[in-house]
């Protein structure tokens, strides 16, 4: 029977990065976590403590303190939706509408994940607003795909009447509420509800279609209330005389229970969700226990450049979100700008497809940018994406793209017809499915990454997310295009002339950085959340656990017989992918592995080390990475076993003084120094493009002549096609020299940097 070897995948923090381009990362991520942390807890507080004051006289409490109630004691709730309506204002009410004046969330109950929707009773008493129906609707489309329970928490005092027309009328209008509901029960799909207040009008229809109704004594339901009834007032009657729980529970048998007051209630809900089947997530785990990833997801705001046009290894990315750093990719050797593959999270087999950045070298093809999609990354996730779904793999989505390859060769291959196949399969995936937007979601690339409109069950987005066609400085460029010659620079004399196109393209492409906003986005749900990157695991968790709760619903298959198999075994060597070659840490006498895997040493006891010699390889992640030496001089010894499991630092070979019995100098080509001095690393450009040595034009200079540096340090900026990658010491030392300026073309190969 077939099986999926798992193997390490990352680095130490300080190996991937310097100190002060950690500190830079971390530093601006700060910035939008605190911005975004701010504008949560104003949704969360709702309109104040004076409403929720005005909640407590009434003896109730408030939708947040029931939640606390209702979920298991010490977990954390994941919330959907939250910044929705942020920043728009109503006509007829002179506050806004935080979070469309209702919650929704996944939280655990008893150890099963349901989904709650709560009316926020503190925003206008629970009222609708325009998107709350959209809103509501999101969770129980969630709700739906996972099979999970639902559990509404209603004290709603109907729709918020003066702006009734945006969210009473059309497809997914606050009738659309009830058609959901009426699909989860006929699906199969548990819900519960507990009234604890104002249930009026279309309010009144959410819980009765639900299987277990709770009231308490202040909870009503009505068509119309006592306002709205003519004869009331001569009657004295009120809305809890027509439809309180004396007449539901007692009479009309529209709920089942009576309870005195909130908490009553919320031990009665946790009590149904008891009864319901437990959660299948043990035993989807195969036997396999959850564990935390070997590199800390703290580390995550880190790895993401603060300038996001350069940048970063998304496998870095990878190894903080899934079980142990351990990682299985799928057609490594093709469609390189794309990463395929299966790993486990909280114990359960999630599949992942994500954008590599940088320039990638694509076998037979050569180098191009990556973060975009060319005809082998699409046709790769294509083929991938459908064995996920034949094989009942929940499917993670992690974008960071530009976008489709363009121009006629991009058209002579097909690409329309094979992102129409890509996109056919998004449009009909069954197993569940997830969209993160790391960082770029531009263009028909956001479509083709299962974005929104492909209905993946969650997206998120992040602080850095940027959602738009292209980038504002791109769209300018294409609105003014006329105005412009082929370096799509201003092609006019004419001072005023030229005034009035840089005016109007800096407008322009103002105006879309704003459109690009992920708060924009998540205010108008063209995202679902918006997620710290360093809490990006916990719901990679939640969701992974939410998605393999119910059994007998979906497909799923054991791995041993997943289709994921047939797709790499008749791959055969192209399933293979060369790596970029690592320098071997130096302590001492000490060579030291520079990443973890499985040591095959290529020298024997003895071997003369020359300065760029292979000294064995490390295979990782289904590919082996030549380890190279940096220095000549003396000879190896003590390299551990072909086979032998190594970790950060564990030693590979130690340098001793070559003796008599030492083997001639071997046939490994000694790397070219450029006439550096003995003890010197030279720091060649890695592909051609343009040297930058400072991070823009007005900033001072990353490194200058004799400065120390820390391994990983950023020594400049490599440009291809609007592309930046970092050049990075591959080891701490001093700035030698430099040997480009600022602005050079320079070739792949060329010396740039000695490193003493």
């Amino acid at each position: 029977m077939a099986r999926i070897l798992l193997h390490p995948i990352g680095r130490e923090l300080s190996h991937v990065l310097g100190p002060d381009d950690q500190a830079r990362n971390r530093g601006r991520a700060a910035e939008l976590d605190a911005a975004l942390a701010d504008k949560v807890a104003t949704v969360h507080a709702g309109w104040g403590e004076s409403a929720v004051a005005r909640v407590h006289e009434k003896g109730k409490w408030t939708a947040w303190e029931r939640i606390e109630a209702l979920k298991d004691p010490g977990t954390d709730v994941f919330e959907v939706g939250t910044l929705v309506n942020w920043g728009r204002e109503f006509a007829g009410s002179k506050r806004q509408a935080p979070g469309a004046g209702v919650i929704t969330l996944l939280a655990r109950v008893h150890a099963r994940w349901v989904v709650v929707i709560a009316n926020d009773n503190t925003v206008a008493s629970g009222a609708w607003w325009p998107l709350t129906p959209e809103k509501i609707e999101r969770a129980q489309a969630v709700a739906r795909r996972l099979r999970l329970p639902v559990v509404y928490l209603v004290d709603c005092s109907g729709l918020f009447l003066p702006e009734q027309s945006r969210s009473f009328s059309g497809a997914t209008g606050a009738g659309h509420i009830f058609t959901q509901n009426a699909r989860l029960a006929a699906e199969g799909v548990p819900q519960i509800a507990g009234v604890f207040g104002d249930c009026i009008a279309g309010g009144g229809y959410m819980p009765i279609i639900s299987d277990r109704v709770v009231m308490t004594e202040s909870a009503y339901m009505v068509i119309a209330g006592a306002a709205l009834i003519k004869g009331a007032k001569s009657l004295h009657l009120t809305s809890l005389d027509i439809g309180g729980p004396e007449v539901h529970v007692h009479q009309s048998r529209c709920a089942d229970e009576r309870v005195p007051d909130d908490a009553t209630a919320i031990r009665a809900i946790r009590a149904e969700v008891e009864k319901l089947p437990t959660t299948a997530v043990a035993f989807y785990r195969h036997g396999a226990d959850p564990e935390p990833p070997r590199h800390d997801p703290s580390e995550m705001p880190a790895l993401f450049p603060a300038d996001g046009r350069q940048t970063y290894d998304i496998e870095e990315v990878l190894a903080r979100l899934v079980d142990g750093s351990l990682f299985h990719e799928f057609l490594p050797g093709v469609g390189r700008e794309m990463i395929t593959g299966v790993a486990r999270v909280s114990g359960l087999w999630m599949g992942f497809v994500a954008n590599r950045q940088g320039l990638i070298d694509e076998p037979g093809i050569g180098k191009r940018p990556g973060g975009v999609l060319y005809r082998e990354g699409i046709a790769k996730i294509s083929a991938f994406a459908r064995a996920c779904d034949s094989d009942g793999i929940p499917l993670v989505w992690l974008q960071d793209i530009s976008g489709f390859d363009i121009g006629v060769q991009a058209e002579h291959l097909g690409l329309l017809g094979f992102g129409s196949n890509l996109i056919y399969q998004n449009s009909t995936q069954q197993a569940p499915f997830f969209t993160v937007l790391l960082r770029k979601a531009s263009g028909a690339g956001y479509y083709a990454m299962s974005g929104l409109p492909y209905e993946p069950v969650v997206q998120l987005a992040t602080p850095l997310t940027r959602l738009a066609v292209m980038e504002g400085r791109t769209l300018a460029i294409a609105t003014y295009n006329s105005k412009l010659d082929d370096d799509f620079q201003i092609a006019t004399s004419d001072p005023e002339e030229r005034r009035q196109i840089e005016e109007g393209m800096a407008k322009t492409a103002a105006r879309i950085e704003v459109d690009m906003d992920p708060v924009r986005a998540a205010a108008v749900m063209d995202t679902d959340e918006i997620v710290p990157l360093d809490r990006l695991r916990s719901w990679l968790e939640a969701l992974a656990e939410a998605s393999w709760q119910g059994a007998g619903y979906r497909r799923t298959k054991n791995p041993r017989i997943w289709s994921l198999h047939d797709l790499e075994t008749l791959a055969g060597p192209r399933a293979l992918a060369p790596s970029a070659a690592m320098t071997a840490a130096e302590e001492g006498d000490e060579l030291r592995a520079p990443t973890v895997g499985v040591f095959v040493p290529a020298v024997a006891p003895g071997t003369p080390l020359v300065a760029g010699m292979r000294l064995g390889t490390v295979e990782r992640a289904g590919r082996a990475v030549p380890i190279v030496v940096d220095t000549g001089g003396g000879a190896a010894v003590d390299l551990p076993a072909a086979g032998t499991s190594v970790a950060y630092g564990t030693v590979l070979a130690r340098r001793r003084a070559l003796s008599a019995e030492d083997a001639a100098v071997t046939g490994a080509a000694p790397a070219a120094t450029d006439g550096a001095p003995p003890g010197t690393v030279v720091v060649r450009a890695e592909s051609d493009g343009t040297l930058w040595l400072r991070p823009e034009p007005s900033a001072p200079a990353f490194v200058e002549v004799g400065a120390t540096v820390a391994e990983a340090a950023s020594l400049g900026l490599i440009e291809v096609m609007k592309t930046f990658t970092p050049l990075r010491s591959p080891a701490a030392g001093v700035v030698e020299r430099i040997l480009a300026k600022d602005g050079a073309s320079v070739r792949a190969g060329a010396p740039l940097f000695w490193i003493r």
